[in-house]
């Protein structure tokens, strides 16, 4: 079985099924459910409580729609995928399930269709998924490129989604439950401690912040401004503010003294030709003041 036609998930890797007890991997076939073993590997570990409870009373009501898919193993067959539909029909108390027969030999194939099947119908949180692929990583030994290109994702996908597992564990159970975004998780992967990433996970749920506020936010923190660029506002002494005050009283226009009580520049605003017009006749009668 080559990794390109694993890529395109499990509809493309069904052939024809070897001589045995069922016809072909293309036919469904009715199996005993006691003979049915679950994935050691299997993907996904949630199961929502209402949503299986919902998806029993189907089945009781209208039977098995989607075929589980399985292999043979040696004490009967081993899920490769489907185990809600496996585990409804349990607790539905049905004897016997549809099921595909796939000519599935080797494990690390089994977990590849299980990982396919599941990412490819979208039933996995963020961290189940980041999860099978880093079995895929440890038990398997298949590195990030080899399983990008056996589920048929980009590898920096595969690397993003194992990083994931490095955060603290508050933040994953929430990656878990889709109480946060993996968009919103992402970013604080960059910051160098625990206690940082805590800090800010809390404010992307207290304040509801956007993936670009995130991103920005741990760009700051990682690079601050320069402190030299950034203008220290000095506060005016006495002396200067009652300055400005008369100044400002005397012309009847803003005005801002620059400097200190030995030295510096008056800047006075103003805001039409007329209004100029009016500042340069003040200060006529004021030179003209001072000449008599």
């Amino acid at each position: 079985m080559t990794a390109k036609r694993l890529g395109k998930g499990i509809g493309a890797i069904i052939p024809e099924f070897p001589q045995g007890n069922v016809e072909s991997v293309h036919t469904v076939n009715e199996v005993n459910i006691d003979q049915i073993n679950t994935n050691p590997h299997q993907p996904r570990k949630e199961f929502n409580v209402d949503a299986m409870s919902d998806l029993v009373k189907s089945i009781a009501k209208n039977g098995i729609i989607q075929p589980i898919t399985i292999r043979v193993a040696d004490n009967g067959f081993e899920l490769i995928a489907g185990e809600r539909r496996l585990r409804a029909s349990k607790q539905a108390g049905l004897s016997t399930i549809p099921a595909y027969v796939l000519p599935i030999t080797s494990d690390v194939e089994m977990m590849e269709l299980a990982l396919i099947e599941n990412v490819q119908r979208e039933d996995l949180n963020p961290i189940e998924e980041s999860q099978a692929y880093q079995v895929l990583y440890d038990t398997f030994d298949l590195s990030h490129e080899e399983i990008s290109v056996r589920v048929g994702k980009k590898r920096s996908t595969i690397t993003n989604a194992m990083r994931l597992l490095n955060l603290p564990d508050l933040i994953i159970k929430d990656l878990r439950e889709a109480r946060l975004f993996p968009g919103h998780a992402r970013p604080l992967l960059n910051l160098e401690t625990e206690k940082q990433q805590l800090n800010l996970w809390r404010r992307i749920k207290d304040e509801g912040l956007s993936v670009r506020q995130v991103e920005q936010i741990v760009k700051n923190i990682k690079s601050p401004p320069d402190a030299k660029q950034i203008p220290v506002k000095k506060n005016k002494s006495v002396f200067i503010k009652s300055a400005e005050d008369k100044l400002m009283h005397l012309v009847g226009t803003k005005v801002k003294l620059k400097g200190t009580e030995k030295k510096g520049n008056i800047e006075i605003a103003y805001y039409s030709q007329d209004d100029l017009n009016r500042l340069l006749d003040i200060f006529d009668t004021i030179k003209g003041n001072l000449s008599e």
